[in-house]
């Protein structure tokens, strides 16, 4: 048994442990009164770190008054920063610092009694916790950013590829409810093919490379009518197991609305095209009526002149009737070729992507303009690729491209002194990967100030023209992943090109 001395002895050597324990702590402790004003009585050095006042300025400062406005009634209040727990209260606030700015502190008290249960005083532990909150402060706006975004972000199991988060936007667009959600996997989503030659692609980009970028479309069963298109795969990897890849983020958009609006684009394009190959057939009315004529007047020579030989008696041998009916037989089909070559132009398609020969298309659309060369003096030329280069297309929209081209050329001579006035149709492969095909004429020119607008709507030079032609061309191709340009001097001629892929690199 201790005597008085040892036990003195022993209490003295257990207070400086606990005053050396204060002291050296990082964490703040601090006394306080147990009034609302919750006064300093007594502090650890700490709090020359924590809040940059010395323990002299600190003690009989109210403590109640460095608490942030927003955060002064929590503890009154028990607000939901506030937890208890065994008879200690844990507090989340704001606290100014010496200097000015508010740090976040979490304090944890109990309050200090005597017999009677009078409170007595308040013991406080507060540890600066500004860099945590802080953190958790960004991770919350961003999952709020995350859930209000109009993409779609999934997160999945990079084991099971089953979906272990949807935000708002996924639930919407894959048709699913939050209350009654079950287990979503990636096979659900794509189809088998799909699934194995481009999503487990794309995630095996993403865990090499961290992130994978492209386009991925597929239709949400359960919502019917529905586009969507995987376009970014995030790795999330996990620092503490070799960096393994421990999830993945899919991110993904509804491009409904987006496609029903291309659509509506290319309905409109298609509409514009056929209105415009129409105006070309008015324009060109003159030349393909005498174009038809020729057949029919000759049609009509050879009848009269076989009528009038029998009519006269004259002996007309079986041959020279044959050879009659041959030769209106060919001229009736000369008269349809040209009717149905106007028809097809004419007639209004949906788009059609087949394969074709520049080269024979070039030819046909110049026979097209025939009659109306002869009648403008125009000599076609060819200078046409050996390779014969096919590419993948809606033929009536490039032979539409063609005829606008060509019939500018050929108006290009219009009030001409020359002679000699040719149009050189020109086809060349680049590359193998590419076709341009030009058109060349030597007629006036396009002036520096029209060639800027020249593929603008309404821009036109003629007086009778309504400038949509160009127009119209220009949106044809560039819908073909093509491009269209014009090089003039303004004097000596004018050269308009058109470059499209080959099949096969589009």
């Amino acid at each position: 048994m201790l005597s008085l001395e040892q036990e003195l002895q022993r209490c003295q050597q257990e207070a400086e442990r606990y005053r050396l324990l204060a002291e050296q702590s990082t964490d703040m402790i601090s006394r306080h009164t147990p009034t609302p004003e919750w006064t300093f009585i007594d502090v650890n050095p700490a709090v020359e770190r924590v809040l940059g006042y010395s323990v002299e300025e600190i003690i009989g400062t109210p403590g109640y008054d460095l608490f942030h406005p927003d955060d002064a009634e929590n503890f009154i209040k028990r607000a939901e920063s506030v937890r208890y727990h065994r008879g200690m209260y844990t507090n989340l606030s704001r606290c100014q610092h010496r200097d000015g700015h508010y740090i976040w502190l979490e304090t944890t008290s109990r309050t200090i009694r005597d017999d009677a249960g009078k409170p007595v005083e308040i013991i406080c532990v507060s540890r600066d916790v500004t860099a945590r909150e802080m953190a958790q402060q960004s991770t919350r706006r961003l999952a709020r950013v995350v859930e209000a975004s109009s993409d779609m972000i999934m997160f999945c199991n990079h084991r099971t590829l089953q979906l272990t988060y949807l935000n708002e936007s996924a639930y919407q667009t894959l048709g699913a409810e939050r209350e009654n959600l079950t287990a979503i996997n990636l096979n659900e989503l794509f189809s088998e093919e799909t699934l194995a030659t481009l999503v487990k692609p794309a995630l095996q980009h993403a865990s090499l490379y961290s992130i994978w970028y492209g386009s991925i479309p597929f239709y949400p069963a359960d919502n019917p009518g529905r586009i969507a298109e995987v376009r970014e795969v995030i790795a999330h990897r996990n620092r503490a197991e070799s960096m393994q890849v421990e999830y993945y983020s899919i991110i993904a958009r509804d491009i409904t609305l987006k496609r029903q609006a291309e659509e509506k684009v290319k309905r409109q394009q298609l509409e514009m095209a056929h209105m415009s190959r129409l105006l070309s057939v008015g324009e060109m009315a003159t030349e393909l009526a005498h174009e038809i004529n020729q057949p029919l007047a000759t049609i009509i020579n050879y009848c009269n002149g076989t009528l009038r030989r029998l009519d006269e008696g004259q002996a007309t041998p079986l041959e020279q009737l044959t050879r009659s009916m041959r030769l209106i037989s060919k001229q009736a089909l000369r008269a349809s070729e040209i009717i149905k070559r106007m028809r097809g132009f004419v007639r209004r398609t949906e788009f059609q992507r087949t394969s074709f020969a520049v080269n024979e298309t070039c030819v046909e659309v110049t026979e097209f303009l025939n009659q109306e060369a002869i009648d403008n003096n125009i000599c076609f030329h060819f200078e046409l690729a050996a390779e014969d280069p096919i590419i993948e297309a809606d033929r009536l929209q490039i032979e539409q491209v063609l005829l606008n081209l060509v019939r500018n050329a050929i108006e290009s001579y219009a009030g001409s002194s020359l002679s000699a006035r040719p149009v050189t149709i020109e086809t060349r492969s680049l590359e193998g990967k590419c076709v341009r095909v030009s058109v060349i004429d030597q007629g006036s020119g396009i002036s520096p100030e029209q060639l800027e607008n020249l593929f603008e709507p309404f821009a036109s030079s003629k007086e009778t023209g309504l400038g949509m032609g160009l127009s119209i061309s220009h949106t044809i191709i560039e819908s073909h992943c093509g491009r269209l340009w014009v090089e003039s001097d303004g004097r000596s001629g004018t050269q308009f090109h058109f470059q499209l892929p080959v099949k096969g690199q589009t």
